[in-house]
């Protein structure tokens, strides 16, 4: 009797096990289904890359924005690719991995505008071990004592195309910091039209050096001062004066630290809103991309950099915009300048700065 009760017992605890087990299971499939499907095999393996390259890090951040600015760059021979992991490629970009000047660098191509930057930007930030990003890239001319193939590096940066759209005679919103009247640019004169005016807002800025949760308002966003400094002592070096055997500059072309540029996802050829960019924040260069690399560094507190090189002069020339005919010069320029800052910087450990 009490032999056929304790098999009896025995029966009934592998039932019970069993039916957790099943019911764990049942539980445990849609999680396993779910992983599979919120995390693609592809990621995955980039991510596992990604996790050896970190190994040998720090790294330079280089950014630029579109091919003919990177078919320049790498025109120059300078990169020199990782021999085991010379690449990943997550989300659609491809990182390259190497060495300029023997300083380690990941490089990265974001595409145009505002949205594709700081994207790239925070994914790159996010997981490689990166310790400050050198941004890239031509730009339009908003400054009539800088001329085609110079080289820029703003000490400050804006986004101008925040804005509150208005009616005729409406009143500026609080945060708008400057004003765009159409009807002062109509040509020709006399005439009045309907599509009001601009006010620029500020910024909605987070940072790790603000408040969290709470967004500071800046207009301009600040290179950072050391390397700053160490790209001071690059001005005068030797930049490209012609395209080809045919087509050349007038003038020598120069490289120019210290002045201010503006971003916004407008490409600009355009005289009359160069003019008023230039006379209302002051800037030089005019680029779809630039704060938002720098306002993305800033917020998440690493070193960054700008250097653009002018491909046009943003509507104010007779004819066509010569980015056309001097794009490739202007982009072959920034790449020259970008070595030779990687190269004059103290060594990969830059978190000195």
């Amino acid at each position: 009797m009490n032999h056929n009760l304790l098999q009896f017992k025995q029966m009934a605890a592998k039932q019970v096990i069993l039916s957790f087990s099943l019911i764990f299971s049942l539980a445990f499939i849609p999680l396993l289904i779910f992983s599979a499907q919120a995390v693609p095999l592809e990621r995955l393996n980039s991510l596992r890359v990604i996790k050896s390259v970190n190994k040998n890090g720090p790294f330079l951040g280089l950014i630029t924005v579109y091919a003919p600015e990177e078919e320049a760059f790498f025109s120059t021979g300078v990169f020199r690719p990782d021999s085991r992991h010379p690449f990943v490629d997550l989300s659609g970009r491809r990182f390259q991995i190497g060495k300029v000047a023997g300083k380690k660098v990941i490089y990265v191509k974001c595409g145009v505008g505002l949205v594709n930057a700081a994207a790239a930007t925070q994914q790159m930030l996010d997981l490689f071990d990166i310790k400050g990003v050198i941004h890239f890239g031509i730009s339009g001319n908003a400054n009539s004592s800088m001329h085609i193939g110079d080289v820029t590096i703003p000490y400050q940066v804006a986004q101008t195309g925040l804005w509150d759209w208005l009616k005729p005679n409406a009143t500026l919103e609080p945060n708008d910091f400057a004003q765009f009247d159409f009807k002062n640019y109509n040509a020709p004169k006399g005439g009045d039209n309907k599509l009001g005016h601009v006010g620029y807002s500020t910024e909605q800025f987070y940072s790790t050096s603000g408040e969290v949760n709470v967004p500071q308002r800046p207009v301009w966003f600040n290179i950072t001062k050391n390397w700053l400094n160490v790209a001071s002592h690059l001005q005068g070096m030797k930049l490209e004066q012609c395209a080809n055997s045919t087509l050349c500059l007038p003038q020598k072309p120069k490289l120019v630290v210290g002045l201010k540029g503006a971003t916004s996802n407008f490409f600009i050829d355009n005289a009359a809103y160069t003019d008023f960019l230039f006379k209302t924040f002051g800037v030089t260069s005019l680029d779809m991309e630039s704060s938002a690399v720098v306002m993305t560094c800033l917020s998440n507190g690493y070193p960054v950099i700008a250097i653009r090189g002018m491909s046009d002069l943003a509507g104010t020339q007779e004819g066509d915009n010569t980015i056309r005919l001097f794009g490739t010069l202007a982009a072959l320029n920034t790449a020259k300048v970008v070595i030779s800052f990687v190269n004059s910087l103290p060594g990969i450990y830059i978190s000195k700065f």
